[in-house]
């Protein structure tokens, strides 16, 4: 559920037209509603009420840092993949503990950062990266807490892409090879092997995967108590999807009840990371016709939006209905909704059955609030758009449109080319 709908033939997000919000601040812009999201993260959050747990929200999928907040003030934490994206969770105000920093190319500097910080762990995924974390720790002299990221080989049935759990990708340690490296770690003195991490890929709609994973997980927590290493946190990463077109992914409650029962006995505080499923289509991406024109008896929609603003289409063929701003009777047509990037790729959608739209007249992308602003680029030297937050009938600027002075700063032009 969300709360974009339609009243009397236009586009409302929750108490606000969405029509206003373009005239406040210009297209295009990202649309985000603070009901949906709340709701969303405490569905979830709910789901998982009856077992120890924290819910680390992604914020690769989306992080503004008021995004963020809201997710942190309902004492939520957040899971990493960067050094900026750890300062703009404590720019958020979450609490350190709640963090979990997950990738496979963490820097150094960016262990020292998170070191500092005194986050809950750190989810590793190769043997080197293990030994560099616990270099850093012993010379900061604070203890690096550790999961190990391990690959279980499970098939997500998902966009290869955005697989990351097969033996093939490059996430994570191998199953069979990760007794090893626990037992590495154990000799590792500045190093406390807090939990087992695990993340099989996103937008994953059907519930068996992670059972499946989760299943390999606790034989393998099993061998490592058995060895006298103590598991106290099992990570079971995100990826539970959404509904884009025709998908049908299970409800939270549904994920919750099948992972509860999978988990019983373990006593470990279960780590969830669901991005996707938070945010996914809590946004909107808004965007106006520029101009509509026919070649060869195909139709495009050019609009200001391009795949520098959302590249999922084009990058992953994904798809994103398209909807009007404002419904009116008349004519349907096929067509694409192509931007003003010079790229035969950049397109929001091809080969629609759409309305004949005309220009100035608003388009919404819909379900676009993961995945979109946190992949946006200056690509063509264009400014990244603005990101607005809705709550009831008030409408908040979180993230202000980019001028031109904003894309070149940091760039700096040497003496000798002035001459």
């Amino acid at each position: 559920m969300n709360d974009f709908k339609y009243i009397e033939q236009e586009l409302w997000c929750e108490q606000t037209p969405v029509r206003a919000v373009a005239q406040k601040v210009g297209t295009p812009f990202y649309l985000y509603s603070h009901q949906t999201l709340k709701n969303h993260f405490h569905v979830f959050d709910q789901a998982f009420a009856e077992v120890p747990h924290i819910v680390c929200f992604a914020a690769k999928s989306n992080s503004n840092i008021a995004i963020l907040r809201i997710f942190v003030a309902a004492g939520g934490g957040v899971d990493i993949v960067s050094g900026g994206e750890l300062y703009r969770a404590l720019q958020a105000g979450v609490e350190p503990r709640k963090v979990v920093y997950s990738g496979v190319g963490k820097r150094i500097d960016e262990i020292e950062y998170a070191l500092n910080a005194g986050i809950l762990m750190f989810n590793v995924e190769s043997f080197q990266e293990l030994a560099e974390i616990h270099a850093c720790a012993q010379r900061l002299g604070k203890r690096a807490g550790i999961a190990l990221r391990v690959n279980p080989d499970v098939d997500p049935q998902t966009h290869p892409y955005i697989s990351t759990g097969l033996k093939e990708n490059k996430f994570g340690v191998n199953i069979k090879k990760s007794i090893e490296a626990y037992r590495a770690a154990q000799k590792m003195p500045w190093l406390d092997i807090k939990g087992v991490s695990c993340h099989i890929g996103s937008q994953v709609t059907k519930i068996s995967p992670f059972v499946d994973a989760l299943d390999r997980l606790k034989k393998l927590i099993r061998l490592l108590r058995k060895e006298g290493i103590d598991i106290r946190y099992l990570d079971l990463g995100g990826g539970l999807g959404i509904t884009y077109r025709e998908e049908e992914p299970p409800h939270p409650v549904e994920y919750a009840k099948a992972i509860i029962g999978a988990a019983k006995g373990m006593d470990c505080t279960l780590v969830l990371e669901p991005g996707r499923v938070i945010v996914g289509n809590a946004g909107i991406l808004v965007t106006k016709v520029l101009y509509t024109k026919t070649n060869e008896g195909k139709n495009f929609v050019i609009v200001d939006a391009g795949m520098n603003d959302l590249i999922r289409p084009s990058l992953y063929n994904s798809y994103h209905q398209i909807q009007p701003v404002i419904k009116k009777k008349g004519k349907t047509q096929q067509a694409d909704i192509v931007g003003p990037i010079c790229e035969s790729g950049d397109y929001l959608a091809k080969e629609r059955q759409l309305p004949e739209f005309e220009r100035g007249e608003l388009v919404a992308v819909m379900s676009a609030g993961a995945y979109g602003f946190t992949m946006s680029s200056n690509y063509n030297s264009r400014p990244r758009v603005s990101e607005v937050l809705v709550k009831g009938r008030r409408s908040y600027v979180i993230r202000r449109r980019e001028g031109y002075a904003d894309i070149v700063r940091g760039e700096k032009i040497p003496k000798f080319l002035k001459t």
